[in-house]
């Protein structure tokens, strides 16, 4: 897992409440274990509507969604935030997002981050009237702030566990690679206390 520090760019002014994993990638996209080309199901249903903000050429590459309250409810699918991943989201903002789907965002490097309902409107505010602007919203995850070129700053909690995985890069094989050391050490002092525990060569 790549380390996540800042993140800035456009942002998708999406909003919309109660969007679950269905919508999100559609139940014939988890035939894969892939999670390369997930993207082109990513919102597949949303974006048949020809005027839908997820092509809309103004957001094009953008790393960040606007997103409304519950965002990923629904079936426990993690190919939702392979998906997204895919897509180019590298951050989602929200006011709330099902158990879940936090946990598979964050195990995949995708920030989730929740801020209230009037920190959500200013960004749509904002994501939308951006303009040519390169980089109208900002994520600092050291600082736990979200910025604009607007001179709005919004701070976010975050879980210490998971703002230190996400900054060192670190899924769970990370972690217990990180443990390495003391895991060797554990084995060391098993096999001298209780040899009969240790397999032998047959």
């Amino acid at each position: 897992m790549k380390p996540v520090s800042q993140i800035a760019g456009k942002a998708i002014p999406f909003g919309a409440k109660n969007i679950d994993t269905d919508i999100i990638i559609p139940a014939k996209w988890l035939k894969t274990i892939s999670r390369s080309g997930l993207g082109e199901g990513a919102f597949e249903t949303i974006r048949a509507d020809e005027d839908n903000v997820f092509d809309d050429p103004r957001y094009k590459g953008a790393p960040i969604l606007i997103a409304g309250d519950n965002f990923g409810c629904g079936s426990s699918r993690e190919h939702a935030a392979w998906a997204m991943a895919d897509l180019g989201i590298a951050a989602v903002i929200a006011p709330s997002y099902s158990d879940i789907f936090s946990g598979n965002a964050f195990k995949n490097g995708l920030l989730a981050i929740e801020l209230p309902q009037e920190a959500i409107d200013r960004l749509m505010e904002v994501a939308a009237d951006a303009g040519e602007d390169a980089e109208p919203i900002s994520i600092d995850l050291e600082n736990q702030t979200v910025t604009t070129v607007f001179q709005d700053r919004f701070s976010f909690e975050m879980d210490t566990f998971r703002k230190n995985c996400l900054l060192e890069g670190l899924d769970e094989i990370g972690l217990t690679l990180a443990s390495g050391n003391a895991i060797a050490a554990h084995e060391e002092k098993l096999a001298a206390s209780q040899p009969w525990l240790i397999p032998t060569a047959a």
